[in-house]
């Protein structure tokens, strides 16, 4: 069962390393018994972000925890195979044990029946299948591993060398779960420190030791971070080389905006001439507004027409490699404001390209102290999930329709802050010029706006009736059936131990032939609206995005916190209040929806570990229920503070592509998928969002998304597989998740979208931003 490269390297450490101490935990555990002789064999059932009671003999590892039942002593497993006690050598050394089949959510509720049944009374006017209780709407159920064909029994979770400083732990004690997991470690490192006395204290030890490392294959080295000084053989492009601001403030009370005012800011965006740049210097102003508050705080607004506009467009090279180190390069082309195309060939890969792009700024943090926000021009765009091959992904095995990443560079910004009713213009201008000619055209645009009020958009919910089915005129790029056996196929995956948990997709595509994408992404927002919305359009590759994704995938802040926001685990809303709060506790205490979002939060949480300063990485909240227009959604927040020798694309690298869309463990799984589905994922899966030239940055996870390409519009979709998955309910969850972008294709396509929507389709002024 075991790989046997693995199983190779950790020969080195098991039976040459006899003189250090050594922790193994889940596979290194397996692997400890494995190469002393005993068996390791399928688990009665896999366990993957499960918690389980711990017995154990109470030996160092575990002093100062109880043991047993009910003790408190909780520990997350992720694993589905396990050692055969019955084949332990007598040198190995059982030292903790869990009962089978008993295994529990990290949040639950005692008697979860009964407290439906009174929760069921107490609703009133709302009547609703009791058969809730154990199912909802959209097919998630809850699940029990009391199966009847599996025999109870100990599980063996620990063992220990009768002669060496070796231990092996089943259970994982690093877990945001697992409790007691810091007293763990401690323990360990006391043996560790008690060993290396009683060895010093030996009148017989003549071996000398050094201080170094277990020798690594180079393929290895993927995890470690790389530091700013490996960049320096990238691509250089012409740029300026100083920025700085002179900031001009200026305060005018606007009031009566609509709160649909976003629609009519876009027209502030069209194409404006200016000069050339070499150094930069930033101008804003504020102006204060009336706005009812949104979910997102900011929205930021950029499009071409400054001197220092550009596009860049990368394309992966087709060429491939077995080797996860050996970066395949690709295609970059550079559009500058005056329409000049430079195409070259970028042999480190884009990553490397953007890193070197952001470090070339140079600027003065006191400079924007007085902005609230964290984006003051840059480059907006998206990276698509195929350039997974830069983070150390083996390959991909299909080749994106789109480009793999499109950004823009924004020195003309609006941005408007929702929560205290203020718009910022801004615009970076060639030093030698002083003209704020676009600064006063926008800003007395915004004033005349004052004159002009927007129609409220009417609800359309009761106009259109859309099934729960992926038709609707798209077509699925999988049938039913074939997607459930993937499905099945993925737990065949899990159930041999190579992978925990997979997130598999697909995509529903439908010829759309002439659309006005803003008008669709307005209607897209009205139905579904979501904090990490936005709409790109890059009218040179016949492409337009419209994305109404409520995940972050990750933010770096000025202050140098990092935070992730995954979510897992979705259910439907429901159909009256009371059914409504029963489908938010349904997945508030679902195990598998709790398991499915622990795994990903402790993957992100090394994922930030790997950029982030040592016991700075936290979970402030963990499994909160989130509710959209049409979902309820589980999401766990991380943070972490960036350790001040990483850069902003450093730490998008670490974490890339976001767990949430990949499963864990990460390489693995995105391999697995990569051979299950039927395309590449291009857009969807990766992400949108922005980086400022004073390293920060803010990105979303592409899901609830509609791309148009060259006429189609295309929609990916999916969920995570697990152990405890239900085929039928998953295809379920997936098509749900079609539900909001369908419709609103369906709606602006027949012409029955909210007056403000059609009112960009039948514009005449089809300018694009």
């Amino acid at each position: 069962y075991l790989d046997c490269y693995i199983l190779t390297y950790l020969n080195v450490c098991w039976l040459e390393c006899t003189d250090i101490p050594i922790l193994g935990v889940c596979l290194g555990h397996q692997a400890l018994g494995y190469v002393h002789g005993a068996r390791v064999i399928h688990a009665p059932e896999p366990i993957h972000g499960r918690l389980s009671d711990i017995e154990h003999n109470g030996c160092g590892m575990f002093h100062g925890i109880p043991s047993g039942r009910n003790s408190g002593f909780k520990v997350v497993r992720y694993h589905s195979l396990v050692i055969d006690p019955s084949s332990l050598p007598r040198e190995l050394i059982p030292i903790a044990w869990t009962s089978y089949p008993e295994t529990s959510p990290f949040l639950g509720i005692q008697n979860f029946d009964s407290y439906l049944d009174d929760f069921e009374r107490q609703a009133g006017p709302c009547n609703f299948a009791k058969s809730l209780s154990t199912k909802s709407d959209n097919g998630l159920q809850w699940h029990s591993s009391n199966s009847p064909e599996m025999q109870s029994g100990n599980i063996l979770m620990g063992i220990m060398h009768s002669s060496r400083p070796h231990y092996g732990l089943q259970f994982h004690p690093e877990s945001i779960a697992t409790s007691h997991g810091r007293q763990i470690f401690k323990n360990f490192a006391e043996i560790t420190k008690e060993y290396w006395f009683r060895l010093r204290s030996s009148s017989n030890s003549q071996k000398k030791y050094v201080i170094g490392v277990i020798p690594i294959d180079g393929s290895m080295l993927l995890s470690v971070t790389l530091s700013s000084e490996l960049y320096l053989a990238c691509m250089q492009v012409p740029r300026v080389t100083q920025l700085f601001q002179d900031v001009v403030r200026s305060k005018n009370v606007v009031n009566g905006f609509d709160n649909k005012m976003h629609a009519s800011l876009c027209n502030l965006m069209k194409p404006l001439r200016s000069r050339n740049a070499k150094t930069l210097k930033l101008r804003w102003r504020k102006v204060e507004c009336t706005m009812s508050q949104r979910r997102a705080r900011f929205s930021f607004m950029g499009g071409k027409g400054g001197s220092l506009w550009r596009q860049v467009t990368f394309r992966l090279s087709d060429k491939s490699s077995s080797d996860a180190a050996i970066n395949c390069g690709g295609y970059l082309s550079i559009e500058d404001a005056k329409g000049s195309i430079r195409n070259t060939y970028l042999e480190d890969g884009f990553f490397d390209f953007l890193n070197q792009e952001l470090q070339s700024f140079c600027y003065d943090a006191a400079d924007y102290e007085g902005l609230p926000f964290d984006f003051f021009g840059g480059y907006i765009g998206y990276i698509g999930y195929d350039l997974k091959v830069e983070c150390g992904a083996l390959a991909n095995r299909h080749k994106s329709r789109v480009p793999d990443a499109c950004l823009f560079f924004a020195d003309n910004l609006v941005v408007i802050d929702h929560h205290c009713d203020d718009i910022y213009v801004m615009s970076i201008l060639d030093e030698n010029t002083s003209s704020t000619f676009w600064l006063d055209d926008v800003e007395q645009k915004l004033l005349n706006m004052k004159q002009c009020p927007l129609r409220k958009p009417v609800s359309l919910a009761s106009r259109v009736s859309v099934r729960n089915s992926p038709g609707n005129g798209f077509s699925a790029e999988k049938s039913r059936e074939q997607y459930i056996l993937d499905i099945e196929k993925c737990q065949k995956f899990i159930k041999d131990g190579e992978s925990y948990e997979l997130c598999l997709t697909t995509q529903m595509r439908r010829r759309v032939g002439e659309m006005h994408a803003l008008g669709l992404y307005l209607n897209l927002r009205e139905k579904n609206p979501a904090p990490y919305a936005a709409w790109l359009n890059f009218p040179k590759h016949d492409l337009c995005i419209c994305c109404s994704s409520p995940e972050r995938f990750l933010r770096l802040d000025r202050n140098g916190i990092l935070e992730a926001k995954p979510i897992k685990g979705t259910i439907a809303r429901g159909a009256c209040p009371e059914e409504d709060e029963l489908h938010k506790l349904q997945l508030q205490y679902s195990e598998k929806d709790q398991a499915e979002n622990l795994m990903i939060v402790d993957l992100l949480r090394n994922d930030l570990g790997r950029v982030c300063e040592p016991g700075s990485v936290h979970v402030p909240n963990l499994m909160e229920v989130e509710s959209y227009a049409t979902v309820h959604t589980m999401v766990s927040t991380i943070h972490g503070k960036k350790r001040s020798n990483v850069s902003a694309v450093d730490c998008v690298r670490a974490a890339f592509p976001g767990g949430s869309m990949t499963g864990a463990p990460k390489l693995r799984s995105m391999e697995i998928l990569d051979s299950l589905e039927s395309s590449s994922r291009g857009i969807y899966s990766g992400c949108i969002g922005y980086f400022s030239y004073n390293q920060t940055f803010d990105l979303n996870i592409v899901i609830r998304t509609i791309v148009i390409h060259e006429g189609e519009a295309s929609i990916g979709a999916g969920g995570a597989i697990t152990a405890l998955s239900n085929t039928n309910d998953e295809y379920e969850e997936m098509v749900l998740k079609t539900r909001a972008p369908t419709k609103a294709v369906m709606e602006y396509q027949n012409r029955t979208a909210p007056p403000l929507a059609q009112a960009y389709a039948n514009s005449p002024d089809k300018t694009s931003t």
